[in-house]
C-alpha cells in the first residue's frame, strides 16, 4: 500500500487523484467538483493499492468523510470509501502548465501507470477539463495497461 498527499473524488465512477502541495487547492477543487456531482473519497490524503490490475484508491479510515473547507474547518460530507483511480492531476499554476503537451503523460504507482495530466486548480475551467480528459482518456493516454473492461470497453 501506498499513502500519498491527494485529495480523491470520484466523477461517474472513475477516480481522480488531486495532487499537490498545501495550499495549491485539492480541497477547493473537490469542492467545486462535488458541487457537480462528484463523490469524496478522501480528502488530504490517500491510501493506493494495486489489484487484480487496477489502482484502488481508498480514504484512510481516520479521516473518512472529513473535508478541509478553508474559511469553515473541517466538515463532514458524504463519502465513498474507495474507487478505480482513472486519472491522476498535478495542481500547478497555470503559468507552469505546458500549453501544447507533445506527449502523454503518466503517474507510476503500485506498478501501474495512471494518466497524469497538469492542471490550474484555481482555473474556472479546472472542473471541465478534469471531465473532458476523463471522456478522451484512450485517445489523449492510450495506455495498453489500463484493461479495456475497466474502460467500458470489450
Amino acid at each position: 500500500m501506498y499513502k500519498m498527499h491527494a485529495s480523491v473524488v470520484s466523477i461517474d465512477g472513475k477516480a481522480v487523484l488531486l495532487r499537490g502541495p498545501p495550499g495549491s487547492g485539492k480541497s477547493d477543487l473537490s469542492l467545486r467538483l462535488m458541487d457537480g456531482g462528484a463523490e469524496l473519497i478522501s480528502d488530504d490524503y490517500v491510501d493506493l493499492h494495486e489489484k487484480n490490475g487496477v489502482l484502488i484508491a481508498e480514504g484512510p479510515k481516520t479521516i473518512l468523510g472529513m473535508m478541509e473547507v478553508r474559511g469553515l474547518g473541517l466538515v463532514t460530507m458524504p463519502y465513498i470509501d474507495h474507487g478505480i483511480v482513472f486519472l491522476a492531476c498535478d495542481l500547478m499554476p497555470a503559468e507552469r502548465i505546458e500549453r501544447m503537451p507533445d506527449k502523454a503523460e503518466y503517474l507510476q504507482v503500485e506498478g501501474l501507470e495512471v494518466p497524469l495530466m497538469q492542471l490550474d486548480a484555481m482555473a474556472a475551467s479546472a472542473p471541465a477539463r478534469i471531465k473532458l480528459a476523463l471522456k478522451r482518456l484512450d485517445v489523449l493516454w492510450p495506455d495498453p495497461q489500463i484493461p479495456g473492461s475497466v474502460l467500458g470497453e470489450g
